[in-house]
């Protein structure tokens, strides 16, 4: 018993760098192109489009919600916020590296604006669970936004502030969210990439609190 709990503590929390796990120096193989849109997974992307990176529980069901959004030009899945360098997923999973699972959105401001994906994030899974989403319990599984900008980091705060009080309205909790700059985003495996559109009945843990997210006019567009 103390064997199991123990492995569950240290999924809960964030391992300190001299627990994590070493990873390599080389990046692990992934796909070349997305299996949706048939575009450069890690680009060049046409001028002018815009870069985001979002954290909301599985990212097989997140990243088909923002390929599916239009004006989003290529998805890819991987891991960031950790320390462990070039992770796999079953080192990932351990939560011996520190890594969420994430989304990286790729985007054109011009038709999509960084505040329409933010309300999507916000609506799309329940950011007060701390490390975890609904049945998927971990340090991989927590709610984040990294930002690529200072602009991005402002409408991020903004929206969380205006968020999380619609949700004391609704009776929810405190939002637990991580907001930070982003740090360094590792692809995941090739299997993982759009993994639902190669497996259309495959796992979703997708599930939103049901209170609609409005994004302060501040947010830039």
């Amino acid at each position: 018993m103390f064997f199991l709990s123990d492995m569950l503590n240290k999924k809960l929390n964030l391992p300190k760098p001299e627990e994590a796990l070493p990873g390599r120096d080389r990046p692990i193989p992934t796909a070349s192109k997305h299996y949706v849109s048939k575009r450069a997974l890690k680009g060049p992307y046409p001028e002018g489009l815009e870069t985001a990176l979002f954290g909301l529980g599985c990212f097989w069901g997140a990243e088909r919600l923002f390929w599916q959004t239009e004006g989003v030009w290529v998805t890819a899945v991987g891991y960031a916020g950790g320390v462990t360098a070039n992770p796999t997923y079953q080192e990932t999973c351990t939560g011996l590296t520190g890594h969420a699972e994430v989304v990286l959105v790729v985007f054109d401001p011009k038709i999509v604006s960084y505040a329409e994906l933010l309300k999507l994030f916000w609506e799309a899974h329940d950011p007060t669970q701390g490390m975890r989403q609904g049945n998927d319990v971990g340090t991989t599984y927590r709610s984040a936004i990294y930002t690529f900008s200072d602009a991005q980091y402002q409408a991020a705060v903004a929206s969380r502030d205006a968020y999380e009080a619609s949700l004391r309205s609704a009776g929810r909790g405190k939002i637990t969210t991580e907001i930070a700059p982003a740090p360094t985003f590792y692809f995941a495996e090739e299997d993982h990439q759009q993994y639902l559109a190669k497996n259309p009945y495959g796992y979703c843990g997708l599930k939103g609190t049901g209170v609609s997210c409005a994004i302060p006019a501040a947010a830039p567009a």
